[in-house]
């Protein structure tokens, strides 16, 4: 596991490698029609201490995914499974917003789901070469010009960076999970277990995620039943009655990323874009390089990045 440490996570892609430029604060938030207040397809947490994080030798220390602390979460709402592209479309048509992939003009792309029309034409991200840099990729074509989410309207809305997903919440009347809520909620009830399920990825050679199979980046054998997204709703739900909280899409939580995993920045030293906690891995995470599909596992990205397999839950409080 040491040798691993410091590699970097091969699902995610920043904007950061690409562009440096920011669109920070150009959200006008209070300029977004707000939706009825619902609780439709959530599910009511008591909260309650747990305990958050692994010391686990699958684990990556560099992380910050230990020590194991006693975490003390209020009750809250959860979604059950990420918000689907049908969802995100309501959001768009009765608001007119304008993601951030839509504003910069590309996206992140996964090389496997490319038009090969097009491939000598879009910029490699460097150190990943599985990520491309595809122009008028979003949400509605998240391959791509020519793609489409008409077959895709109950699979994980992707492209969607951390302000996207605050504006959506600021619509539905929600809010972004806070990284202990989310966890609390991910283990649904289990303690210290390294899956929603349990600590055995295939009990009795079933699938229970979406995740890479084979041999990453080259060879997917989808043993699971996908190569890319998957359905919200697919794969048994975990102890609280969560669907894919591990696999399937990276979910953006509220805090900042610390090693220490308070989410509180010392302003006098932050330098550069802040990056975001994303939990729960992807259909890209594979055990021989981004083992991040455990519970306690944990990555980042910058606000403004999107990419093909980054989504998001909203919770809601009591």
């Amino acid at each position: 596991m040491d040798e691993k440490q410091n590699q970097k996570c091969c699902c995610s892609a920043s904007r950061e490698s690409i562009s440096h430029k920011s669109t920070e604060s150009t959200i006008e938030l209070q300029d977004i029609k707000k939706a009825d207040n619902e609780n439709e397809d959530m599910v009511l947490l008591d909260g309650g201490p747990f305990l958050m994080g692994t010391e686990d030798d699958e684990g990556f220390k560099t992380d910050g995914e230990g020590p194991i602390k006693e975490v003390e979460v209020k009750p809250f709402y959860i979604d059950r499974h990420t918000v689907t592209n049908q969802q995100f479309k309501q959001f768009v048509d009765e608001t007119g917003y304008e993601t951030e992939a839509e504003k910069f003009g590309w996206s992140f792309v996964f090389y496997q789901f490319i038009d090969p029309n097009i491939k000598e034409k879009v910029q490699q991200v460097p150190g990943t070469p599985w990520w491309f840099a595809v122009e008028r990729a979003y949400w509605y074509q998240p391959d791509g010009v020519g793609s489409s989410i008409e077959d895709r309207l109950n699979h994980p809305v992707i492209h969607v960076s951390w302000n996207d997903a605050v504006a959506y919440c600021k619509w539905a009347g929600k809010r972004l999970p806070t990284e202990a809520e989310w966890e609390y909620a991910a283990r649904g009830g289990l303690v210290q277990k390294r899956y929603p399920w349990g600590d055995e990825l295939t009990p009795n050679g079933e699938h229970y995620c979406n995740i890479w199979q084979g041999e990453f980046p080259r060879t997917n054998t989808k043993d699971d039943g996908y190569v890319g997204t998957a359905p919200v709703k697919s794969f048994p739900p975990n102890g609280y009655g969560l669907y894919n909280v591990s696999g399937n899409v990276w979910e953006w939580c509220s805090d900042h990323f610390t090693i220490d995993r308070t989410g509180q920045l010392d302003q006098d030293f932050v330098q550069g874009d802040v990056s975001k906690v994303m939990r729960g891995g992807s259909y890209l995470c594979h055990k021989s390089y981004c083992n991040r599909y455990r519970v306690a596992a944990r990555s980042s990205n910058t606000a403004d990045s999107s990419s093909g397999n980054i989504g998001f839950r909203c919770v809601k409080d009591v």
